[in-house]
């Protein structure tokens, strides 16, 4: 893995941050069950984990469609590619191996392993993956906790249309990451298929189809977008351009909390432009924006007074322990953060030290030390720098471009 070495910088300027990486892992479905594979635009790079996506989708349809007798789906390192699949073979009676690579053998399945069995799916797993999947999804009832991945419900809500009949997905804890299924539920809805919201969970009609949609046009990234406020907060000017308003993704939190930490952040003539205010430490729940962690945690290490996030546990089992991941490499750098068992305690501190942080092969790690990093008082190094392919390919680029200073010093 390549090491990259930050020096400090002030970033400035303006930024059209990416595709919003859920926004398009969805779209890519919904287009792929419907028989078009053309609306992500071919002039946008796709993130690995994107690119993932559309592939093991393409891969299964043509399994479908040709009765193919069994294909390996190998997934990357994309949790959402595995996890919105899994019930999309299995609803199209695809006989598939599932696999990945990194972190992503590991990662939990068992609310699958639990409820598709029960509905018609053969799984043979020793809890991660390889994944065995066997059989037809049957309709009916599935019940699941809401404080799981929300990927889960995704990738249900996306496969119960094409099933006979009704089914319905029953949610037994109030529902965390609740922006993400509202993403799903709106994408499905733009291509034709309509579910139901009930008090505890979706009504999903059967025997729906997914529709063409040629026009349609993926948002861009909000949780991308975290890194350059983070980047306006800690001092530098920047304007990002492109980001939709009125968007269902839940990291469109970013805007308002940078704000409580005390950073200017307005929108002027379509653009949300972010600059230093005075920022001082607070209380964040993380547990409908986890993906904004890294961000936020590198913003508060140089927060006046303590930030406390909570109801991040889940952030213990992404690419990296999340958690550990941020609290390692800010203290590496003259941080003051204690882990928690569900989140972090940080102390601001006024200026990070130069050293080595460990980007712990973790694409989010990454970007947000390598913001925090412009803060130092000298060089810092980071590894793992090219783990930002999983969902920034051109984060270094536009980091770049906006007066940050960044050396590839390779392997």
């Amino acid at each position: 893995m390549s090491s990259i070495l930050i020096e400090p910088s002030r970033l400035s300027g303006r930024v059209k941050v990416p595709l919003s990486k859920s926004a398009a892992h969805r779209a890519a479905i919904c287009a792929a069950l419907a028989g078009n594979l053309s609306v992500l635009p071919e002039n946008e790079p796709l993130s690995d984990d994107v690119a993932a996506t559309k592939r093991a989708a393409a891969q299964i349809i043509n399994a479908s469609e040709s009765g193919t007798g069994g294909i390996t789906v190998d997934c990357g390192e994309s949790g959402s590619t595995l996890r919105f699949l899994i019930p999309v073979a299995a609803a199209l009676g695809v006989k598939a191996v599932f696999t990945g690579h990194g972190r992503l053998p590991s990662r939990p399945l068992g609310v699958y392993l639990d409820c598709l069995p029960r509905r018609g799916v053969n799984c043979e797993s020793a809890g991660g993956l390889p994944l065995k999947v066997s059989g037809r999804l049957t309709p009916g009832v599935f019940t699941l906790p809401g404080d799981v991945s929300s990927q889960f419900i995704t990738g249900l809500l996306l496969s119960l249309p094409l099933l006979e009949s009704q089914s319905e997905i029953r949610l037994s804890s109030p529902l965390e990451s609740a922006g993400y299924v509202g993403m799903t539920v709106q994408t499905m809805e733009a291509f034709g298929v309509h579910v139901e919201k009930t008090q505890r969970g979706w009504l999903i009609p059967g025997r729906q189809s997914y529709k063409t949609q040629e026009a349609y046009a993926v948002e861009r990234d909000w949780s991308q977008a975290a890194f350059f406020i983070e980047a306006g907060a800690l001092g530098g000017d920047v304007e990002i351009e492109g980001l939709n308003f009125s968007s269902k993704q839940g990291d469109m939190a970013a805007e308002s909390l940078f704000k409580k930490f005390g950073a200017a952040v307005t929108r002027k003539h379509g653009m949300l432009s972010v600059s230093r205010g005075s920022l001082r430490g607070m209380e964040i729940d993380a547990s409908q924006i986890p993906d904004l962690v890294p961000a936020l945690a590198a913003a508060a290490a140089l927060c006046k007074g303590r930030t406390v996030i909570y109801n991040a546990k889940r952030l213990r089992l992404k690419e990296s322990d999340r958690l550990s991941a941020m609290a390692g490499g800010l203290n590496s750098l003259g941080g003051r953060v204690r882990e928690a068992p569900d989140g972090l305690v940080i102390d601001g501190v006024k200026k990070l030290t130069a050293g080595k942080a460990d980007g712990c092969r973790d694409h989010r790690v990454v970007m947000a030390l390598a913001v925090a990093a412009s803060r130092a008082d000298g060089g810092v190094t980071i590894s793992d720098s090219e783990s930002v392919s999983k969902s920034y390919p051109a984060f270094f680029d536009d980091y770049r471009r906006l007066g940050g200073k960044a050396y590839d010093l390779g392997r």
